[in-house]
């Protein structure tokens, strides 16, 4: 484990120049007594790491320095494939492993393209979750991780909205969809998804997960996500909405939400426009509707005005 920091200590001032001790502590997450410990290893082994006095100073390599110990591991490979996606990688135990190699695909960089990479890494962010909702609580998410790995198979706990099932698992992959994810893996042959977070038990198994061999993760994940989609959204709400509730619909019922306001009709005189809107099954209809209050009037189908209706007639006696 220290052998690693060192190497990430060595990396970092040869790619960024010179770190003061607190910021390398911040970078390796650790304290900056055992940055300085560190340090001293580094320069008993040889290496010219110089220290500079005063408030702008800090730790350097000397003469141009660059070592040659970049080449990366098994995990250290692995973990590029979330290279940007620092969060994720650390849920599944990779955050070290990404770090390390990071900062060994920057050493091997001429210098050139190395401030490309830089400029870049300064310049871009991504944050998968979306807006206004916690993470998901993954504690099994390193367990996952191993049997997809190391193509194990898995004997979970699963808690299915019909009630808690245990199956045994050949899992495919992992996908990271809004900051939630799922395993995909074989049930009796046939390959589902499984949201991680409703996992109440997990356990690797020794024996060999079965994968078939021309399944294909993203295409898979492509068809599921437009079959989940197309079995979610069973009817239209057409709709007469004002505008403030028009400019409000993308952001509170999402890509549906954005093409009901581009393919509405004309506003009228009082600003008004009828548009129409996909809805779920009346109940979760009556439910998403009643979020739009008085900036919308529900014109049909008959079923969904008169469900509205009399949601709003409860309301209404029971606030009276």
């Amino acid at each position: 484990m220290r052998a690693d920091r060192l190497l990430q200590t060595l990396l970092l001032l040869q790619n960024r120049g010179r770190l003061t001790a607190p910021q390398l502590a911040a970078e390796l997450e650790v304290s900056v007594r055992t940055v300085y410990r560190d340090i001293e290893a580094l320069a008993a082994s040889g290496v010219p790491v110089y220290a500079d006095r005063g408030p702008a100073g800090g730790f350097r390599l000397l003469g141009g320095y660059r070592t040659r110990l970049t080449g990366l591991t098994g995990d250290e490979a692995e973990s590029l494939a979330l290279a940007g996606m620092p969060a994720a990688a650390a849920e599944l135990g990779l955050g070290a492993d990404l770090a390390t190699a990071s900062l060994k695909l920057a050493a091997a960089l001429p210098a050139e393209l190395g401030d490309r990479a830089r400029r870049i890494q300064e310049r871009f962010h991504l944050d998968a979750p979306g807006w206004f909702r916690d993470a998901d609580p993954v504690p099994f998410l390193a367990q996952v991780a191993t049997g997809v790995w190391e193509a194990r198979r898995l004997r979970v706990h699963y808690r299915r909205w019909r009630g808690e099932v245990r199956r045994e698992l050949d899992p495919l992959g992992l996908v990271l969809k809004g900051g939630i994810w799922y395993l995909v893996a074989a049930a009796d042959g046939a390959p589902r998804s499984y949201r991680v977070s409703r996992l109440l038990a997990v356990e690797p198994l020794d024996e060999p997960a079965e994968r078939p061999a021309d399944f294909d993760l993203a295409d898979y994940w492509a068809v599921s996500a437009r079959a989940l989609e197309a079995a979610r959204y069973q009817g239209e709400a057409r709709l007469r909405v004002s505008a403030r509730t028009r400019a409000m619909l993308p952001m509170m019922f999402g890509a549906v939400g954005d093409r009901a306001v581009r393919e509405a009709g004309p506003p009228g005189p009082d600003g008004w426009a009828e548009l129409t809107l996909p809805v779920e099954n009346v109940p979760v209809a009556v439910a998403d509707l009643l979020r739009l209050g008085t900036g919308a009037e529900v014109l049909g189908p008959p079923e969904l005005r008169a469900a509205l209706a009399a949601a709003v007639h409860e309301l209404a006696a029971r606030y009276r």
